[in-house]
Order: C-alpha cells, then sequence, then structure tokens
C-alpha cells in the first residue's frame, strides 16, 4: 500500500504543516482534548481509550457544541482483528412521544418539531459510547480514561477566542428564545456571571466534574439507570418532557457493519443510516464515472456539487432510522445506480431537491497508537448547546436530535416512539486493500458529507497530504442551485461555476465549512496528521 500524496508539495496557504509521529497521535478541536488522549496513550492506553478521553474533554472544553447528553458514532480499526468496526450510538425518540401528543399538548413550532426545550431531546447516547469502545477495547478503566475531563471542569481551564466566539453566540441566542424556567439551569451552569465567557477566562464546571467521576465509578451505569439517570427523569416531568428513566434504561448503543463504496481502490468508509454519511458514498458513486486530472477547474467543482445535490435528494426523500426505511439502504450504493445518475448530469446547474440544511454544532477528533488501532469518533448536542436543558445539579446539557423530526405523518422522517431521527454526525474512515490508510471527518451539520466528499478527493484523485486536503478552500451547497464558497475560493472559478447556473455567494463565516481531522498511516507505520485551520484545533502526538 503506498500513499497517494507528496509530502514536500505545499499549494493551499495556511500556517499548518503535517504532523508526523510514531507511537500516537490524537487530533481535536481542542489543545486541551487532544492533551487528554495523548495522556492516557502515556499512561498505556490504546487509541479506543484516547478517543473516550478526548471525546470526554471536549464536553467540558468545548460545550457550545457537545455534552455528556449528546449523541455519537465511531467507526474503530482493530489492530488485533484487522478490522473495521461501525457503533452507532444515537439514541431513539422516547417512548411516550408522538405526533398527537405534541400537536394536543401546542408544543408544536408552527407544525413543525421545537428547536429548544425538553420536547426534542431524545435518548442521549454519548456515554454509552465511552462505555462500549472502554469496555470492548480499552486497556484502562473507563474512570481513569475519563480522570483528564474530570480534571479539567474541577480545576478549570483557559478560554479560548474561537469558543468565546461560539459561547457569545448562543447566549445572544438564547436571551431571546429560552426564557422559560425550564431553560434556568443553562444559565447557572453556563453563564454563571450574567454574560458569556471572555477569551482568557477561567471556566470551571464543577457540576460536570462530579457527573463524569460518577459515571466512571458506576462504569456509565449510573447515568443509564441510576442516580443520574433519576434526576434525568425528574426533571423532564417537572417541566413537561417525555424522556423517561425507562428509555435510559432500556438503551443500548448498536454495533454496525460499515458501509463503504470502492473509490480509485480505495474503500471510503461510513456508518450506515440513521446517519448521513450514505450522502458522501452516494455522491463518491456518482463521481468515480468520471476522470479528474486536476482539482482547480470549473469542471471539477460543478461535477462535485450536482454530485452531492443528487446525493441528498434521496438521502432526504428515503434516509431514516434504518427499521423505518422503505427501501435497503444498499440499493443506493449500487455500482449501477451511481452510473445511471452520472448520466443524469448536465454541463448546467440542476435543482435536485428542496431541502433546506440547518447549521448545527458538532466535535469530530481521531486518534491513533503505536499498535496499529485507529479512531475516527464523532458527537454532537446538534445545534450548539442543543436543546438549552441542563439537569440540574449534574451539569449534563442535553442535545436537541430530535428536532429534525417531521411531523408529518406521511414523511420519511416522521416522528414516532422509540425511532431514531436522520442524523448528520458521520465519522469516516479509509482503507486499501483491506488495511488501514486511516480516519478523517468534517463537522458541522449538512456540511459533513459535503465535507468528506472534498477531503477525500483532495487526498485520492488529487495528491494532497491531510493538512493540505483540510486546508484547500471548500465550497457548501445549501438549497436550490445556491452555493457558498470560502473568501479564499478561487472567483474565477467562482464566475465560471456562475455562469453554469450555480448561485455562488462567497461567505466570510470560515465555521460554516465544518472543522475536519485527518490522520493517514505509512507503509512504515508513521502516523501523518492534519488539524483544522479554521479553529482552535491542535495535534498531540510522541
Amino acid at each position: 500500500m503506498e500513499t497517494s500524496f507528496n509530502p514536500t508539495y505545499q499549494k493551499y496557504p495556511s500556517q499548518r504543516y503535517p504532523i508526523y509521529a510514531q507511537h500516537g497521535m490524537v487530533n481535536a478541536s481542542s489543545p486541551q482534548a487532544a492533551a487528554a488522549g495523548l495522556e492516557v496513550l502515556r499512561r498505556g492506553g490504546n487509541a479506543m481509550d484516547a478517543a473516550v478521553a478526548t471525546a470526554a474533554a471536549l464536553t467540558v472544553v468545548e460545550p457550545t457544541a457537545n455534552g455528556i447528553g449528546s449523541d455519537a458514532f465511531a467507526l474503530v480499526w482493530s489492530a488485533k482483528d484487522q478490522k473495521l468496526y461501525g457503533l452507532n450510538s444515537s439514541g431513539p425518540a422516547p417512548m411516550g412521544i408522538s405526533i398527537d401528543a405534541i400537536k394536543e399538548a401546542g408544543k408544536d413550532n408552527n407544525g413543525k418539531m421545537p428547536v429548544y426545550g425538553w420536547t426534542p431531546v431524545t435518548v442521549p447516547g454519548a456515554v454509552k459510547a465511552w462505555k462500549e469502545l472502554n469496555n470492548r477495547f480499552g486497556k484502562l478503566s473507563l474512570a481513569d480514561d475519563l480522570a483528564p475531563a474530570v480534571a479539567y471542569a474541577r480545576d478549570g481551564y483557559p478560554c479560548s477566542p474561537n469558543l468565546a466566539l461560539m459561547w457569545q453566540r448562543a447566549y445572544s441566542k438564547y436571551k431571546q428564545t429560552c426564557t422559560t424556567p425550564e431553560f434556568d439551569e443553562w444559565y447557572k451552569t453556563f453563564v454563571p456571571d450574567g454574560r458569556a465567557y471572555e477569551a482568557g477566562d477561567i471556566i470551571k464546571l464543577p457540576n460536570h466534574a462530579k457527573t463524569l467521576e460518577e459515571i466512571g465509578a458506576t462504569n456509565a451505569e449510573s447515568f443509564y439507570k441510576g442516580d443520574i439517570a433519576k434526576k434525568i427523569d425528574a426533571d423532564s416531568r417537572e417541566f413537561g418532557g417525555y424522556l423517561r428513566y425507562e428509555d435510559l434504561a432500556a438503551f443500548e448503543a448498536k454495533w454496525v457493519e460499515p458501509i463503504r463504496v470502492n473509490y480509485r481502490g480505495y474503500e471510503i468508509c461510513e456508518i450506515p443510516p440513521n446517519g448521513q454519511g450514505i450522502v458522501a458514498l452516494m455522491a463518491l458513486n456518482i463521481l468515480k464515472e468520471f476522470e479528474f486530472k486536476e482539482k482547480d477547474c470549473v469542471e471539477t467543482y460543478h461535477r462535485q456539487l450536482e454530485a452531492i445535490k443528487m446525493a441528498f435528494a434521496d438521502a432526504f426523500h428515503y434516509v431514516t432510522d434504518p427499521d423505518h426505511m422503505a427501501i435497503d439502504y444498499q440499493t443506493l450504493l449500487d455500482p449501477a445506480y451511481g452510473a445511471q445518475r452520472a448520466k443524469d448530469m448536465t454541463d448546467r446547474a440542476q435543482v435536485h431537491t428542496n431541502g433546506i440544511p440547518p447549521k448545527s454544532g458538532t466535535v469530530y477528533l481521531c486518534c491513533a497508537d503505536g499498535e496499529g488501532n485507529m479512531v475516527s469518533f464523532i458527537q454532537s448536542n446538534y445545534m450548539g448547546f442543543g436543546s438549552g436543558i441542563v439537569v440540574r445539579d449534574t451539569g449534563v446539557s442535553l442535545q436537541n436530535r430530535g428536532s429534525d423530526f417531521s411531523l408529518d405523518p406521511e414523511a420519511t422522517n416522521c416522528l414516532k416512539p422509540g425511532k431514531r431521527s436522520y442524523h448528520t454526525i458521520i465519522p469516516g474512515f479509509i482503507l486499501k486493500d483491506g488495511k488501514a490508510v486511516g480516519p478523517f471527518g468534517v463537522m458541522g451539520g449538512y456540511m459533513q458529507p459535503q465535507g468528506h466528499l472534498q477531503v477525500a478527493m483532495n487526498f485520492i484523485d488529487f495528491g494532497l497530504d491531510p493538512q493540505q486536503a483540510l486546508d484547500a478552500p471548500r465550497w457548501q451547497w445549501n438549497r436550490d442551485n445556491t452555493v457558498t464558497v470560502e473568501t479564499r475560493f478561487d472567483m474565477e472559478m467562482a464566475r465560471l461555476l456562475q455562469q453554469r447556473g450555480h448561485d455562488i455567494r462567497p461567505d466570510l463565516s470560515t465555521p460554516s465549512f465544518g472543522r475536519g481531522q485527518m490522520i493517514v498511516r505509512l507503509d512504515n507505520g508513521i502516523l501523518v496528521g492534519g488539524t483544522e485551520s479554521r479553529t482552535d484545533s491542535n495535534i498531540a502526538c510522541y
């Protein structure tokens, strides 16, 4: 297996270079979180321990995008088994919720699921993901893996500039939309002085520390069947929520077979639905019908955009909890279907869907160790802090994943008790000749499969190293033929795309284009890492 990039080739401007390491590497959107993963590696843990430590630390040091009440997905390469495993730890809707119940209680938002409050809260799965990774593959105890996160929460950490910006955005929005008593604990926890944290402020989350310690001491049992579960149930009942102790106690994460597409000799792997990783694979399944001799040409960008629109059109129509899908999702990845969709492509921009993707908050990390284990891990509260709900005296902020459910009973992703919603968070992984090349991911709502497509093609088609694959200017399809591009995007290329019917709009909001990480293992076992230059990302390694 040979690497596909030139390590001396630097095409796109960046202050960062790819990082090389031998014994272990942790890439995360926070320096403190990456350091937490490295700490457990140095203590004798493996990549799976590092993933849990980093994920738990991110709930503390980047609560603007995830929390203890998040959902999570993972792709895990086991060096011992020489196999890629998938873990879906997204929780279902409570058994006591229904479309009729929401409408009769007047809790719908103009006929749609509400975004904030207890109603859109589904069973949180992240803690179960930590337990599963640790119990099945880890070398250390769950308490050992969570110890760095506990220390950050109890002793404090300094707020970074990017974190302060996200905190201020959330606080400004919540002051306008989250003003009833059910949100009081959020304000008490995250704006204790009546203002958002600023860069350089020390942030302490004592209730968060206490809860993480309890999760570690009970091997996560308290969160689903013990005292923490009872506190979640009590708050939900008091504030008119639908989540109950029984929902938490019944939840199990699912080990799943990753789905994959062969793209120019590489296998691009994703978690199957209810995740939207299939969107990236459907687009690649179309694009492999074409040859791309250069990245920066109008034909390349046009075909990428049309393929991603076709893929989203199918995903919005078919994808939901696989137990409720009308078709076998594997048929969407049939090479013949990809070839058929490629023939539908013209040299003009077309409208393939009416879906309007919203924006959201997510954290992505990847880890590798000297034994050959590698992990691609993602967790999210969905929209920033999520539902705006923090369970009293626990620090547990809960996701609002249920806001994606439709209240139209005929819709594919309609709300039903015990059903999992269409899920935006997706970890990625690349294999070649049955061996691990490495994990990659780009967080950010519906940008994620678009980011996966761009990073994978940058690496495979255009020979960019992991850092350059991430640094390259990105585009994002939004709706109809509207496409936003980063200000670093070639404006002459934008003009040519405009002539083909794409409505190109430069966007100054860098975070909207996703935040990614990538690790590639070379033939000699050396790890090469890239990290996101658009945020506070960092690589910790040795």
